[in-house]
């Protein structure tokens, strides 16, 4: 036991350190031979290797074989711990009802993007909201809109907005399927939401942003059951 206690201690000291190594260099950067690391490190290949292979799935770095070959920086993916936190939710029993309370959330990454300068981020939102106008199959729409409010939480500057944003639409889009936007009177309104919260984005009004994101959240809420968004009124009314 105690062996194993010390094995699995070296190893994990290892992989601090492979971490570490990686967290140096820019992403992609070499970061050396398999014997190149077992000198540096000071352990045995067979350490190296179950460390690396830990360091490898936790995307700190990538193993590469033959030619070039070696150990080079990586980064996680985002994704791949939206994935694990969607199953530990799903294990948990979550329902979109639960997780309605991650809507404060786009309502921050809306305002927050209203004070964005990045003129290229500005430009993609502009031809987003073009895009916004030809999207008609539900399909179509749940995409965009996952890309929409990810867009608008890069916009916010602040990365846990993304993380969240992009967990909750995740989760939401495993959960409401295609049922979201199925008639034609979903899809017009959506288009107008997302044109509306666009605007106040670009005209660098926050409140209205955060007011706008709300709302539509309201009618999503209202549309898959147990919200009641008459409280804020027509879009038109309120861009005026």
């Amino acid at each position: 036991m105690a062996a194993q206690a010390r094995g699995g201690t070296l190893v994990a000291r290892v992989v601090r350190e492979l971490s570490a190594l990686s967290l140096q260099r820019e992403e992609g950067a070499y970061l050396g031979a398999e014997d190149d690391l077992i000198a540096k490190l000071g352990v045995s290949r067979p350490t190296l290797k179950q460390a690396a292979k830990i360091a490898e799935s936790e995307r700190m770095i990538s193993v590469r074989r033959g030619i070039r070959g070696g150990f080079y920086a990586a980064r996680p993916n985002v994704n791949d711990s939206i994935r694990a936190i969607n199953r530990y939710l799903r294990l948990r029993g979550v329902t979109l009802r639960e997780l309605a309370v991650t809507g404060a959330i786009s309502e921050e990454a809306a305002g927050f993007a209203a004070q964005c300068d990045d003129v290229g981020l500005h430009t993609q939102l502009k031809a987003m909201l073009v895009e916004a106008r030809e999207c008609i199959a539900p399909r179509a729409l749940l995409d965009f809109d996952t890309r929409f409010v990810g867009h608008l939480a890069v916009m916010s500057g602040n990365p846990v907005i993304e993380v969240i944003v992009a967990m909750s639409y995740s989760f939401g889009r495993d959960e409401q399927g295609i049922y979201l936007y199925a008639n034609e009177e979903q899809q017009a309104v959506a288009r107008e939401h997302f044109d509306a919260i666009g605007q106040a984005v670009l005209k660098r009004d926050s409140e209205l942003a955060r007011f706008m994101m709300r709302r539509r959240l309201a009618v999503i809420g209202e549309w898959i059951g147990g919200a009641d968004a008459s409280q804020f009124g027509p879009i038109n009314q309120l861009e005026t």
